[in-house]
C-alpha cells in the first residue's frame, strides 16, 4: 500500500494517545488506535502494522518500569495469556470477534459500576479480591482478545485493578505482561499476513510517534496521585468498553 502523508497525519495521534495509555495509564484504552485507523485503511493492515508499535511501546515502558512490577501477578497473567494468544489464533477464523467485543465491553463497564457503587472512592474495591484461578481466566480472555483485536488491557485490568495495588506496580506489571503476549502474537499475526513489508514501512515511520507517546505517559504517571491516576484508569476502561461495544454492534448488525 502507499504510504500517504495524510494517512500518516491521521494516524499519528492515534499512536501517540497508545503510546500514552502504555506508558503511564495500564495499556486498556491503547487497543482503541487499532478500531481508528481501521476507519481509513483495512482492519486486518491497521492491527498488523500496530503489532510492532505496541512492541516497541512495551520495550520503552520496560526500560522505565523495570523490576517494579508484581511477579505474582505478573506470572497469572502470563501463564493464562500465552494459551489465550493460542486460542485466539486457533479459533480467528471462526469466533465472532464483534459479539466477544460486545461482551467485553459489558463487562468492563458493570465492573466499573460495581466498583463506584461498592466504596465511596475511586481507589478501592470491596475486599473480595479475584481468586488465582478466576485470576486465570482474566488472563486467558486478556491473550485471546489481545490476539484478535488487541483488546487485552480491559480483562487484565479487571483482574489487577482488583488487587488493591500502587499506581506504579499496576503500570509495570501491565508492561511486562503484554510485552510477553505480544511476543507470542508475533507467529499468528505472521502465520495469517497481518504484518508485511508494507504494514513494517508504516510502523518505522511511525515508531518515533510511539517512543514519544510512552515517554509523555511514563512522565504524566508520577505526576499524578494515585488516586487521580485510578480515576483516569476506571474512566479508560470505562471509555473503552463503551467503544467495545459500538464496535461490536456495529459489526453484528452491519449488512
Amino acid at each position: 500500500m502507499e504510504i500517504e502523508i495524510l494517512f500518516l497525519l491521521f494516524a499519528a495521534p492515534a499512536i501517540l494517545f497508545a503510546g500514552i495509555s502504555k506508558g503511564g495509564f495500564g495499556s486498556g484504552a491503547a487497543f482503541a488506535a487499532a478500531p481508528f485507523l481501521a476507519t481509513i485503511i483495512d482492519p486486518k493492515i491497521a492491527i498488523g502494522l500496530m503489532l510492532p508499535l505496541l512492541m516497541l511501546m512495551d520495550l520503552t515502558g520496560l526500560y522505565f518500569y523495570w523490576k517494579k512490577w508484581l511477579k505474582s501477578l505478573a506470572i497469572v497473567l502470563i501463564l493464562g495469556g500465552i494459551p489465550g494468544v493460542g486460542l485466539g489464533a486457533l479459533f480467528f477464523s471462526y469466533a465472532n470477534p464483534y459479539l466477544l467485543k460486545v461482551m467485553i465491553g459489558f463487562i468492563a463497564i458493570l465492573f466499573i459500576i460495581h466498583r463506584l457503587t461498592a466504596k465511596n472512592t475511586y481507589l478501592r474495591f470491596s475486599n473480595r479480591l479475584l481468586s488465582g484461578n478466576v485470576g486465570y481466566f482474566w488472563a486467558i480472555l486478556s491473550g485471546f482478545t489481545s490476539c484478535i483485536s488487541h483488546a487485552g488491557g480491559p480483562p487484565a485490568a479487571i483482574y489487577l485493578l482488583s488487587k488493591n495495588i500502587s499506581k506504579t506496580e499496576y503500570q509495570a506489571t501491565t508492561i511486562i505482561v503484554f510485552w510477553v503476549i505480544n511476543i507470542f502474537k508475533l507467529c499468528p499475526f505472521l502465520y495469517f499476513g497481518f504484518i508485511t513489508l508494507d504494514t513494517m514501512k508504516i510502523s518505522l515511520l511511525l515508531a518515533p510517534v510511539a517512543f514519544f507517546g510512552t515517554w509523555l505517559g511514563y512522565r504524566m504517571h508520577y505526576l499524578l496521585s494515585e488516586e487521580k491516576f485510578y480515576f483516569i484508569i476506571n474512566l479508560l476502561l470505562f471509555m473503552t468498553g463503551l467503544k467495545l461495544i459500538y464496535d461490536g454492534c456495529i459489526g453484528l448488525f452491519a449488512f
